[in-house]
């Protein structure tokens, strides 16, 4: 056996300790930390860990409503939908490992987030992803692209889980980190949840799933560092996923759910062992004892320091009530699976680690999992803020050049390739998936084992966010992003009932990162208050920096509704000959700030995002949620990115239709055709049903304009002609161009 090194403040620095923080750790202890001992703190006290630089700021959020069962301090959130059914979800990043190996870090990414949810007790029914990438023509995106897309779908498609949605982006920003941020939807009952405070002195711990290696190991640490020349050299702290392992992970968990048994589980992400024994001890007010040589291990010659720290996949940590541990075992061999007591339920208050009957880690709960320093850390806005709020001079184009070229652009562009790599449709209760409309939809199942079943009720969920109006005004650019997924969702009849973040910066011991992080927060907040839509599960993810160069401020959200019926859900694209094209919100309060047409005639990020109008939005959503309710709209599509002409163009493309749009009802000023954070979905509505469709909007207080009608086989608008076949092969073909793909 090798020697372990000498535990002292260098040591302590290179485990990304400061020389307080280590100080602290000796005097509550009252002595040096072993190895072991100062290893598991390292990774507990680790940003990726202890949110020690946001958990004063995220306590800002709203968390609370009448349907929110579970909110944040769990594996997941679980919010109530009626008939005895709830649904669980969350969101997390998997960055650095993602840049480092994109397929194993996205594709690992996706089972810690399914575990997240099965381990709260629901069965998994659907993904998403938000993914940021940086300038198409960076020498390694295109590995980085087809690597994460290829992880996604390696994953998700042999768990067959469907990935029904997501968004792409790029920005020049994200060239030295990318962003991988998973989503995962289960569907359970709402008095079968289970949670992870420890409970029940003499209980024993159980250890099951996949053997431990040595994969991932200080996974959590380099999360929590900002990558620099050696970040290739990084590599073997990311972990590898089997995902064949994990389906049946999740069908001995959701087995073993249905016994008496378990008292509290836990999912060994990240800081694997360490983490889920100290944080199911801490939550319980209990001490915890582990046999740490009774750990199933793939490796020979592995430390107590190397499988306490091991991050790798698909293994849960349980305590299970007296006599529990035999079913345990007898189910997890019938899949095949590790299973086996590795220690007991304490009342000391302490983390106590043996090896051999050894103690080489004994800490108190308290200290490793809720006494990580608390950071309140400078902030300040940067320098040239007002500056940035100056719009520049746009030279004179014509409309058809304009909407072609937005329309190529990668992040407006086709996203097809992308997701055709997806199963969206296993289980059979996709009813709207990638491509159809502005939200995914899946349909409830009647029970936890159905897939789909015969309920016409449906759940609808989206993930958006715009990180350049975030870096023109964190605050405005954070509640746009929540406003626009309220409209993704309303687009398909859903009203917003609960948010989860992924909220993704640089480092926060710069000033100006930590401004927009705060600002950022302060916008959410609100926008989730106004939208009745708390948070209630998330993720931060700091240090997306390279040498000294952040990401946009991205600070992702995913939101999701009920859709009462979803037969009656409308697509994005246009449905029918003479069908009359509607516009619910006020189309002069389109900004151009940050948009995509100024970036691309420009090449700057400049202009200042409107003020969050609520009532305009709430007015707008209840419009077009009441239609759809009322089986009334044909199509609906949220204004996002290039705006409003290129939300027509979309739903030209998506539907195969032509449009002929009035002049004098639609603007011709770049402001009213691409200008975009605004508060407008564009709907169609067949000719007999406009009057009713008018009315909803009237007793909404919702302003609505007529656009033009739904025919021909091009977009016209006044002299501009373009025919769909044109606007589909530029759409079709932006981003895969860009990459080189094609």
């Amino acid at each position: 056996m090798s020697q372990k090194p000498e535990v002292n403040v260098e040591l302590a620095r290179s485990h990304g300790l400061t020389d307080d923080e280590y100080a602290h750790i000796c005097d509550s202890l009252g002595r040096t930390p072993t190895y072991e001992e100062l290893g598991v703190v390292s990774v507990m006290w680790s940003e990726h860990c202890s949110y020690k630089s946001s958990r004063l700021h995220l306590k800002k959020l709203p968390t609370e409503a009448d349907w929110v069962l579970q909110g944040p301090g769990e594996n997941a959130g679980v919010v109530d939908v009626g008939d005895g059914m709830a649904v669980c979800f969350k969101m997390e990043s998997h960055n650095h490992p993602s840049f480092i190996e994109p397929y194993q870090g996205a594709a690992t990414g996706v089972g810690g987030i399914m575990r997240d949810v099965f381990t709260m007790g629901a069965r998994p029914i659907a993904n998403l992803n938000s993914l940021r990438f940086g300038n198409p023509k960076n020498p390694r995106m295109r590995f980085l692209v087809e690597g994460v897309v290829a992880g996604i779908g390696g994953y998700g498609n042999c768990m067959g889980v469907p990935t029904v949605g997501g968004e792409i982006a790029f920005d020049d920003s994200y060239n030295g980190n990318i962003l991988v941020n998973a989503f995962t939807l289960g569907v359970l009952k709402s008095d079968r949840i289970f949670r992870s405070a420890a409970a029940g002195i003499g209980n024993d711990v159980v250890y099951v799933g996949s053997k431990t290696g040595r994969d991932g190991i200080h996974g959590a640490t380099m999360a929590s560092e900002e990558f620099g020349e050696d970040s290739e050299a990084k590599r073997p702290r990311v972990q590898v996923g089997a995902p064949f392992t994990e389906k049946k992970l999740l069908e001995a968990c959701l087995e073993l759910m249905k016994e008496d048994v378990i008292v509290a589980i836990q999912d060994m992400g990240a800081a694997g062992l360490t983490s889920s024994s100290c944080e199911m001890a801490g939550k319980g007010g209990l001490g915890i004892e582990i046999d740490i040589e009774k750990v199933p291990r793939r490796e020979t010659g592995m430390t107590p320091y190397e499988v306490l720290l091991s991050e790798s996949q698909e293994r849960m940590l349980m305590v299970v009530k007296e006599g529990g541990a035999e079913v345990v075992e007898r189910i997890f061999k019938k899949w095949r699976l590790d299973a086996c007591v590795i220690g007991r339920i304490t009342n000391t208050g302490n983390v106590v680690v043996k090896d051999d009957g050894e103690v080489v880690a004994d800490l108190p709960a308290k200290l490793v999992s809720d006494e990580a320093p608390i950071y309140d850390r400078p902030s300040a806005p940067p320098d040239d803020l007002t500056l940035r709020w100056v719009l520049p001079e746009l030279r004179e184009r014509t409309i058809q050049e304009r909407l072609l070229e937005l329309l190529e652009q990668p992040t407006i562009a086709s996203k097809r390739w992308a997701y055709e790599q997806y199963d969206s449709s296993v289980r059979c209760g996709t009813v709207k998936g990638p491509g159809q409309a502005d939200a995914a939809v899946i349909r409830m199942p009647d029970e936890e084992t159905s897939p789909s079943g015969s309920n016409t009720k449906g759940i609808a969920m989206s993930v958006d966010m715009n990180g350049r109006l975030c870096q023109l005004d964190p605050s405005r650019g954070a509640a746009h992003g929540v406003l626009e997924s309220a409209r993704n969702l309303a687009c398909v009849g859903a009203r917003a009932m609960a948010t989860t973040d992924c909220l993704n910066f640089g480092s926060p011991e710069r000033s100006e990162v930590m401004w927009s992080f705060k600002e950022a927060l302060q916008g959410m907040g609100q926008a989730c208050s106004e939208m009745q839509c708390p948070v209630i599960s998330g993720n931060v993810s700091f240090y997306n920096e390279t040498e000294g160069a952040a990401i946009l401020p991205t600070p992702t959200v995913g939101l999701v509704g009920v859709v009462q019926d979803v037969t009656k859900v409308p697509g994005q694209g246009f449905s029918d000959n003479d069908d009359v094209l509607l516009a619910f919100g006020k189309l002069n309060t389109a900004s151009l700030a940050g948009s995509e047409l100024v970036l691309l005639e420009t090449g700057s990020l400049r202009g200042r995002p409107n003020e969050p109008d609520y009532e305009e939005a709430r007015a707008v959503n209840t419009s077009c949620i009441q239609a759809i309710e009322e089986g009334l709209l044909t199509s609906a599509h949220d204004v996002s990115e290039g705006g409003v002409l290129v939300a027509i163009a979309e739903s030209c493309i998506a539907g195969n239709k032509g449009v002929y749009l009035e002049e004098r009802n639609l603007q011709n000023t770049a402001k009213a055709l691409f200008g975009e954070t605004s508060n407008v979905i564009v709907v169609t509505a067949n000719e007999k049903s406009i009057e009713r469709v008018l009315e909803i909007a009237r007793e909404n207080e919702c302003e609505v304009t007529q656009l033009g009608r739904v025919g021909g086989d091009s977009l016209k608008y006044g002299s501009v002609s373009i025919s769909v076949d044109e606007l589909r092969t530029r759409w079709d073909q932006g981003m895969v161009r860009k990459l080189g793909i094609l």
